[in-house]
């Protein structure tokens, strides 16, 4: 039998009232995050052959034959691309099913540690999920997980739990080195996915995880989410109006002074990036779209840690980066991130709200106040209105949700593709969009390695996002 949900309450993003108690909007630029706050763009442009280090496979891998963009076209032409497939509610390219389920997606999470924490009281909360397993190389959290949020089923290791009590979607929230093996195996087992950040270590092995995906008819989407706030969508919708005139340059930073309870963050294929620096790379890739080349810069501030149960251990991956993006039509971003970083307060403290991303143009400037996981508000000064600072979308907290942000939190991922799986509701967020910051980061490491500016290959598009939507043209 079919469950019954009751139309979710949206928020509109320029007022903390709900929509449901505003007058219906016709037009594209009004639409509205899914209740749970997202189906999986297909490949969009040619395809060039590459080598996955980690099986040695060959796989075909999205590149670009859309140089010479004018971003600014790039940004105006697809808004309403986007809009208009967000509106239909039906999944494109790879995420096309056969018939949108009404059923409540039935969950697995694996992975019990801190992360879970802050994912399995969203998840159960969530009208359209069904929580049916944990899974913990830990067995003793596995089960305190599943007890806690009554999940019927609890399980040591990834076979089992595959072999296990039916589910749809699996929630990857393991150490980031070991994203891409589970999210391989899940999405060999015909498991949707959705993984933290990041869901592989390396551009080849997310883009055979998207094409396995597609053979395997489900679907991959990979954290963070910093494009579904109510803040974020504010400062695109600013951009694409060109209320600021021609942008100039944006600058972005994340650091704290590192966690102390995990080695993995200093492993190989750890590091500052993945963990932090990949939300701004988001952000300014969300609102400028794809960087076509970077420079970066990469250092090891502090060689060893001190790390819990596990003494001092040597750092092998960067604790100090810095990227330099050229996003085409003369737009360069930069983005700052670190294990080094003392701010006088907990890099988590969500009351924080100095600026972390800013944005110069010939028109005026614009900053996000808070991080971009976390955003309190966008401050905005324009040359047409006398160069005052005016903050907009201010932080509404929701009492008693454990929501800020209007509505907004960084784990709602998981909750938000849950909902479109069960709805037939499009996505806010994009694979392919991750699987471009991934490339970043390897091509920042890369930069390091040679002293050179790397080319990025790989596009994408943001489905339904209420920011420019990324379709670059084709020459001419």
């Amino acid at each position: 039998m079919l469950h019954h949900h009751p139309a979710p309450c949206f928020i509109h993003p320029d007022a903390g009232t709900p929509m449901s108690a505003l007058p219906p909007r016709t037009d594209p630029t009004h639409l509205s995050p899914p209740a749970c706050s997202g189906s999986l763009m297909g490949n969009q442009f040619p395809l060039s052959r590459h080598s996955n280090p980690n099986t040695g496979k060959t796989f075909h891998m999205t590149t670009d034959k859309f140089e010479n963009t004018n971003r600014r076209v790039f940004i105006q032409r697809s808004a309403g691309v986007g809009a208009v497939t967000a509106l239909s509610g039906l999944p494109t390219g790879q995420a096309a099913a056969a018939e949108p389920s009404r059923k409540k997606t039935k969950v697995g999470v694996i992975g019990c540690g801190s992360v879970s924490r802050k994912y399995l009281p969203h998840l159960k909360s969530c009208p359209f999920v069904e929580l049916v397993s944990t899974c913990d190389i830990i067995p003793q959290r596995a089960q305190q997980a599943a007890a806690q949020y009554n999940a019927p089923n609890h399980y040591p290791h990834i076979d089992k739990m595959l072999a296990g009590a039916a589910f749809d979607l699996l929630v990857d929230l393991t150490d980031m080195q070991e994203h891409y093996r589970l999210n391989k195996q899940a999405l060999e087992a015909g498991k949707h996915v959705w993984s933290e950040k990041p869901m592989a270590n390396d551009l080849a092995g997310g883009q055979e995880l998207l094409d396995l995906a597609k053979k395997k008819g489900v679907r991959i989407w990979g954290a963070p989410t910093v494009v579904m706030s109510p803040q974020f969508r504010f400062m695109a919708k600013t951009l694409r109006e060109g209320k600021l005139g021609r942008v100039a340059a944006a600058h972005a930073s994340y650091g704290n002074a590192g966690p102390g309870w995990s080695r993995f963050f200093y492993d190989k294929n750890g590091g500052s990036m993945p963990d932090l620096g990949v939300y701004n790379l988001m952000t300014l890739t969300g609102l400028f779209g794809p960087a076509r080349s970077i420079v970066a810069m990469l250092s090891i501030i502090t060689p060893t840690r001190n790390i819990s149960a596990k003494g001092r251990i040597k750092v092998e991956a960067e604790d100090n980066a810095m990227v330099l993006m050229d996003h085409g039509d003369g737009v360069i971003s930069h983005m700052q991130c670190g294990f080094n970083y003392h701010k006088g307060g907990h890099h988590a403290a969500t009351n924080q709200s100095h600026h972390t991303i800013s944005i110069v143009a010939t028109g005026g400037s614009m900053y996000l106040a808070g991080y971009d996981w976390a955003p309190h508000g966008v401050d905005l000064a324009l040359r047409a209105q006398g160069n005052k600072m005016q903050r907009h979308v201010v932080d509404r907290p929701r009492p008693g949700t454990g929501l800020h942000g209007e509505g907004y939190s960084w784990q709602q991922g998981a909750s938000h593709v849950a909902e479109c799986l069960a709805t037939g509701k499009q996505p806010e967020v994009s694979a392919e969009h991750a699987l471009h910051v991934i490339e970043i980061m390897n091509a920042a490491r890369e930069s390091q390695r040679t002293g050179k500016r790397i080319d990025i290959k790989s596009r994408f598009t943001l489905p339904a996002v209420k920011g420019p939507q990324h379709r670059s043209r084709l020459k001419n």
